[in-house]
Order: C-alpha cells, then sequence, then structure tokens
C-alpha cells in the first residue's frame, strides 16, 4: 500500500464497469506510423513462463500499444513517440537488452484485444489494473498512483470536494468517455442518466467555464494540469473516491499477455530499481508527475489479491 495516501486506502475487490480513460483525438491520425513495419509475433510459449523477452533481444524491437493520450502515451506534434509509459518503456527496455520502441496506436479499449491477438507485445498506456482486466492480461506492478480531482469554477463556489458532494449539492456533473469516474459518482447515488459524458477534460474544463456544468470529474494529474491556463475555473484538492465505503486508490501498469510471465517479471525487476534508484520519478516528472503520484502499490493488491 501506498504510503503517500496513508492509512485506510482500499485498492482491492473493485471491478469498475468502465473504462481506464477516454481517448483523445488523433488517434486514427498516429495508426500508419504505429502499423508501419510491423510483423506478426509467433505465438509464444508458455513453457518457462514464455520466450517473448528472448524474441524481443533478438529483434532488438518491442512495439508498445498506447491509446494517444496525453500525458500517458502519445505523438507530439514532431511526431515523436512519448509520455510517461513510452519514456518508461524506452528505460526499462534498454535495461532488458531491446534498444528501439515502435507504436502501435490503437483505441484505449481496443488495446487488452490487441495485446492478447498479438497486434503488440505490451501495454504502454498507463492502463489502471482492476480485477476484471486481471483476468486477461497480467500486470507489471503500477508506476503510479492517481486520486481524482474535480474541475471548478473559480473560488468552487459549491463546495464540491468529492462524490457526496456532488449528490448532496444536486451539482450539474460531467465526466469523460469511458472514465473510471462515472462509475465512482453512480456509486455515491448520482443518476447515471444525469451525467454529461464529454471526450476529455479539454471538452471538460471548456464544460466548466461556459456554465454548462458546475463539476468536470478526472484524475488528479489531468485536472491540474489542464486548468493551468484557465482565469475561470481551477482543480480541487486530489481525493480518494469511496469504494464499498473505503478511499480507493488506482493504479497505472505495463500489460502482457498472460503466457509471458518471464517478460513481465524481468520488466519488475528493472522497475523495482528505477523506484529505488529515483530515476522512475525523474522520467515521470516532466509530464506532470509528483511525487504523491509514485507508489509502492503491487499488482496483485489491485488484482484483488
Amino acid at each position: 500500500m501506498a504510503p503517500p495516501l496513508g492509512n485506510g486506502v482500499h485498492t482491492t475487490g473493485y471491478r469498475h464497469r468502465h473504462s481506464r480513460r477516454a481517448v483523445l483525438a488523433g488517434v486514427a491520425a498516429l495508426g500508419a506510423l504505429g502499423a508501419a513495419g510491423c510483423s506478426r509475433v509467433p505465438t509464444a510459449s508458455a513453457t518457462n513462463g514464455g520466450d517473448l523477452l528472448d524474441r524481443l533481444r533478438a529483434q532488438g524491437v518491442v512495439r508498445l500499444g498506447i491509446a494517444g493520450e496525453i500525458p500517458f502515451g502519445y505523438i507530439d506534434k514532431d511526431g515523436r513517440l512519448t509520455g510517461e509509459a513510452p519514456e518508461l518503456a524506452k528505460a526499462v527496455f534498454k535495461r532488458l537488452g531491446v534498444d528501439t520502441v515502435q507504436p502501435v496506436p490503437t483505441e484505449f479499449g481496443s488495446l487488452i484485444p490487441g495485446l492478447n491477438s498479438q497486434q503488440f507485445d505490451v501495454v504502454a498506456a498507463g492502463m489502471y489494473v482492476n480485477p476484471d482486466r486481471c483476468a486477461q492480461v497480467i500486470f507489471a506492478d503500477p508506476d503510479y498512483q492517481m486520486l481524482d480531482s474535480f474541475i471548478v469554477r473559480k473560488g468552487n463556489p459549491k463546495g464540491l470536494h468529492d462524490y457526496e458532494d456532488v449528490v448532496a449539492k444536486k451539482a450539474r456533473f460531467a465526466t469523460g468517455t469511458g472514465y473510471a469516474e462515472i462509475q465512482y459518482a453512480v456509486d455515491a447515488g448520482y443518476e447515471e442518466s444525469d451525467i454529461l459524458i464529454v471526450p476529455d477534460q479539454v471538452a471538460g474544463l471548456n464544460a466548466v467555464e461556459a456554465g454548462r456544468v458546475d463539476v468536470f470529474a478526472g484524475t488528479a494529474l489531468t485536472a491540474r494540469e489542464v486548468v493551468k491556463k484557465s482565469a475561470k475555473a481551477e482543480a480541487t484538492a486530489a481525493f480518494a473516491p469511496l469504494v464499498d465505503g473505503r478511499p480507493h486508490v488506482d493504479g497505472g501498469a505495463f500489460a502482457f499477455r498472460s503466457t509471458e510471465t518471464k517478460l513481465r517479471d524481468a520488466f519488475n525487476t528493472e522497475l523495482r530499481k528505477l523506484k529505488k534508484s529515483g530515476e522512475l520519478f525523474r522520467i515521470l516528472r516532466p509530464f506532470g508527475f509528483t511525487k504523491a503520484e509514485m507508489t509502492d502499490l503491487t499488482a496483485k493488491e489491485l488484482c484483488g489479491g
């Protein structure tokens, strides 16, 4: 359990009915870049934890499934692969003897199917670990943890600090397509049919600024980053949503095919070294992550045991 969150934070036993985050615009335009030069990898042998790591070392290239989302994994304006997960992938796979990473952009909801159909070798999209996904893939330990935050009008006139406030004060509520925050609001008692669903955090900020909603819910990272240049809106303090009456924290991690335990374990070994040395934080900090988002959570905890 991660020290920055204190005691009582609930991390297991919760099945999200909604996907990790919405996909930002532009994924389709990235498809040609990611697909170029890709060849289908033969089915991995499950013997001794799979042989994908050996094959990646031999070919010198690992294909990363990304969802085109800032700051988690995207192609920047100069056509360069970047984001917290790709930059971490570059560091870890170089240590594993694989010098080149190649992006394969897809929609967020297609990441696990694409991984299991061998369209790419690993999911590098900051994907939240939860029991539903753990039944389909195996995860490395989380490289970050994340709380929620609200985008509200300057001064937070309605005093909205958590989902219970939103329900009690009958606030007009918005969040993003496929966001886990949909379920958090519903669990707090908000009618799902009353939620305004928008494409992403930029659209959410616009909705708050225009007065169409009182609050937009997203991750603490995306909320605080998107309001930086706003004269009309601000981000609330980060908070843990309640799940089964207990504070819950999400953790994002790399995902691998279930047969590839050897690759997952090797990845975890290098990830632990990066955490211990402080290099992980140096990699993630340029993308808006703070020390509060560094974590000692494990995939086992988030998978439910």
